[in-house]
């Protein structure tokens, strides 16, 4: 009883100070169990100019889905890689309507929208206006024209709609290849047009692109210089070396572009488990042996870290001043979510986790790197009382400190997707410009923050 009344009084204490000054909330941070020394915490409330910015997104990461992954795997007492940051904020993630009133429940398109240009916009679209449906730059377009190499990293299709906001922009998220484009008639090569995200993201000359989706990039390309071809054909004539597994990823040089397609369609989980049910599940452990996965498969964690290898190694073959703009998403969170999967949900959650800690000990290293973590939008997973009786879907597990947790999933009737929520989401961050996720900001003010520290036009 007397550790509940201390913690209770440093949170309220954390309220107090954060509404007070910047610099007391970190220091409060930093003893409250940031894991993070103080004066580390004091030095992080500083401006200048990054000269990396590593910017990684948990999809459907909302604070419920963190303290899951926390107690199942630290402990409720103990810290993820994600909650040692010395700077912690919220941001409020609703998408509009086209005439710019608030729709007050996002999609990953229109938040990824909101942060990679700076406008908020309708749900399913890729960085284009609400209303008059047109192209926004993008923070990785902005960066390119500076001469930061750059990137895009995720477990996910490459084509889904997080890394699609960062090189394409199209009416609808489902046009992801040559053969899917019925939602994007306007954005077609024989409308003049750029085609679909798939041949968007290649003609970007994006350094460095790894994930899943392989299915579209081998879809034919219909119209325009490179009708006949596939994407991946396309994506070779254009100078990219192309990858399919982890031996090839780690043989790249960085001499030429990467395309790694690591799987069909999104990249299999890595944990595995009884999903959610009505009336609950026996308690069950996660299988954490990554059986889902075909051998050769890079985990995302080893993703990040040949991506910055290989953007480091084209900012010196240049001889460039400038460093990189890396994108890395942990997409499956969110996609285990809607299926009511808690393993696989935590398991996801603990592999982005991974990468969280490979970009901080980069950023260690390097400390004119900015580094941002945070989500796109909440999501439905809850923890809730063992003896509750949800009207929706429910798991037990036993964590790893060998206690039963009780998974709640209510947000859409059983045998649907569950859905995303509307809450605000954390964002924390460290380095450069890094005090400026303080406070309650709001999506497109990430934006903002990146083209601030990147000193982009």
């Amino acid at each position: 009883m007397p550790i509940q009344r201390l913690s209770r009084k440093h949170l309220m204490a954390a309220g107090a100070v954060l509404a007070a000054t910047a610099t007391a909330a970190v220091a409060l941070t930093a003893t409250a169990g940031a894991h993070d020394t103080k004066d580390y915490a004091k030095s992080a409330i500083k401006g200048g100019k990054a000269k990396n910015v590593i910017l990684l997104i948990g999809d459907g990461m909302g604070d419920s889905e963190i303290t899951l992954a926390r107690d199942y795997t630290v402990g409720a007492a103990g810290r993820l890689n994600m909650d040692k940051f010395p700077l912690t904020g919220a941001y409020t993630t609703y998408a509009v309507h086209e005439n710019g009133t608030p729709d007050y429940v996002t999609d990953s398109a229109a938040s990824g929208s909101g942060w990679a240009t700076g406008v908020k916009t309708v749900n399913g679209r890729i960085s284009k206006t609400p209303g008059t449906n047109k192209a926004v730059p993008t923070i990785l377009e902005l960066a390119q024209k500076g001469g930061f190499a750059t990137g895009s990293v995720t477990t996910a299709e490459l084509t889904d709609a997080t890394p699609a906001v960062l090189a394409s922009h199209v009416t609808d998220r489902s046009c992801q290849g040559p053969a899917d484009m019925a939602k994007c008639s306007v954005d077609t090569i024989s409308k003049g047009g750029p085609g679909s995200i798939a041949e968007q993201s290649v003609n970007h000359k994006v350094d460095v692109l790894l994930g899943g989706g392989k299915q579209r990039f081998d879809q034919k390309i219909t119209e325009g210089p490179y009708k006949g071809l596939t994407v991946t054909e396309q994506a070779r004539k254009l100078g990219y070396q192309v990858v399919t597994d982890d031996a090839s990823l780690k043989a790249t040089k960085g001499d030429k572009p990467v395309l790694g397609l690591f799987a069909p369609g999104n990249v299999p989980t890595e944990w595995s488990g009884k999903p959610a049910a009505l009336g609950g599940t026996d308690p069950q452990r996660c299988v954490t042996s990554n059986a889902n996965r075909p051998a050769g498969t890079p985990e995302l964690a080893d993703q990040t870290a040949k991506a910055i290898q290989l953007l480091e190694a084209k900012q010196k073959r240049n001889h460039g001043k400038q460093g990189f703009f890396l994108q890395v998403e942990g997409a499956s969170i969110d996609k285990q979510d809607h299926a009511a999967d808690p393993c696989g949900q935590i398991g996801e959650t603990a592999a982005f986790d991974r990468a969280v800690k490979t970009a901080r000990a980069y950023a260690a290293k390097h400390p004119d790197t900015l580094v941002v973590t945070t989500a796109d939008h909440g999501h439905t997973s809850q923890i809730i009382p063992l003896e509750a009786q949800p009207p929706g879907l429910s798991s037990t597990l036993i964590t790893d400190e060998g206690q039963p947790i009780k998974v709640n999933y209510s947000t859409n009737t059983p045998g649907q997707s569950q859905e995303h929520t509307g809450t605000e989401v954390r964002i924390a961050a460290q380095g450069p410009q890094a005090y400026r996720v303080l406070g309650v900001t709001d999506q497109t003010d990430l934006f903002g923050t990146i083209r601030e520290a990147l000193r982009l036009r």
